[in-house]
Order: structure tokens, then C-alpha cells, then sequence
């Protein structure tokens, strides 16, 4: 495989980890709001990475 598409891969996966870490982080540490409004981008990250990885296979 291309070596962008895997480093690509890669970011995205950091990325929805690391907001997942920072939710966590944020729930715990007793702001709730803000730690649920970041558990959301987790899911956001990963369509994305979906969204244009799909689009890159077809191109």
C-alpha cells in the first residue's frame, strides 16, 4: 500500500483516540458538558477518515 495512505490511516486513528483520551479526561475531571461535546468528535473523526478514504479508492 501507499506509504501516505497508511501514514494517512494512522492520523486518523491518533486522532479519534487522542479525543476519546481527552473526553475521558474531561468527564473525570468533573466537566461533564465539555467532555460529552468532545466524546462527539470521536465518531465525526472516524466518518471522515471513512468519507475520504472511500473516495481515494474509487479515484
Amino acid at each position: 500500500m501507499n506509504r501516505l495512505y497508511q501514514t494517512s490511516k494512522i492520523t486518523i486513528l491518533i486522532a479519534a483516540f487522542l479525543s476519546f483520551l481527552l473526553s475521558v479526561y474531561l468527564w473525570f475531571s468533573g466537566a461533564k458538558d465539555q467532555g460529552i461535546f468532545v466524546a462527539i468528535w470521536v465518531p465525526s473523526i472516524l466518518s471522515l477518515g471513512t468519507f475520504i478514504f472511500t473516495a481515494w479508492r474509487k479515484s
